[in-house]
C-alpha cells in the first residue's frame, strides 16, 4: 500500500501563539508505538500542557496526552509517558543553547502527519506579558472590523 504524500494536521497548540512569542522553529519527528500512532491518525492527542525539554542530548515532549487507542487491548501505553524527539544532534545543541538563555522554552506547536510520518513543529518561546496579549488582541479586532466594514461596502456596490 503506498504512503499518501503531503502534510495533514493532526493537532495545533493554538494557545502557545497567544501565550508566548515564537521565536523559531523546528520540525523533529517523534518516536512513537503502534497503537500511539494509530490514535494519533484518529486526532486523538492533545498539546494544551505539553512542554519540552533537553535532557541527556535528548529532547523530550513531556504531558502530550495521547488517547489510548480503543481495539489496543493490553498494548496500550501511558498516555502522558514522554516522548522522544528525533532530532539531528547539531539541532538538539541549537536548542540546548536556546532554552538555556532565560526565560525561553521549548513549546509543541503543532503535530502533523508528513509522507505517511508523525512530525512535530517545535517552537523555540519566550513567554508575552499581558500587555503584549491586549496588543495582539486589539490588532485581531482591527483586522476583523476592516474586513467586515470591507465585505459591507463590496455588497453595497453590487447592488
Amino acid at each position: 500500500m503506498a504512503k499518501a504524500q503531503g502534510v495533514k494536521t493532526v493537532a495545533q497548540n493554538r494557545r502557545a501563539r497567544h501565550e508566548f512569542f515564537v521565536e523559531e522553529t523546528f520540525e523533529a519527528g517523534i518516536e512513537l508505538k503502534g497503537t500511539e500512532v494509530k490514535s494519533m491518525r484518529q486526532g486523538k492527542v492533545n498539546l494544551k500542557e505539553s512542554y519540552a525539554q533537553v535532557r541527556d542530548g535528548e529532547v523530550l515532549v513531556q504531558s502530550m496526552h495521547i488517547s489510548p487507542y480503543e481495539q489496543g487491548s493490553y498494548y496500550n501505553t501511558d498516555p502522558l509517558r514522554p516522548k522522544k524527539l528525533l532530532l539531528h544532534k547539531s539541532e538538539i545543541r541549537k536548542l540546548q543553547a536556546a532554552v538555556q538563555r532565560k526565560g525561553y522554552t521549548l513549546i509543541p506547536l503543532e503535530v502533523y502527519l508528513k509522507n505517511g510520518r508523525m512530525k512535530m513543529a517545535l517552537g523555540v518561546c519566550i513567554g508575552k506579558q499581558l500587555h503584549d496579549k491586549r496588543d495582539d488582541i486589539a490588532k485581531k479586532d482591527a483586522q476583523r472590523d476592516m474586513e467586515r466594514a470591507l465585505r459591507a461596502g463590496s455588497k453595497t456596490l453590487r447592488e
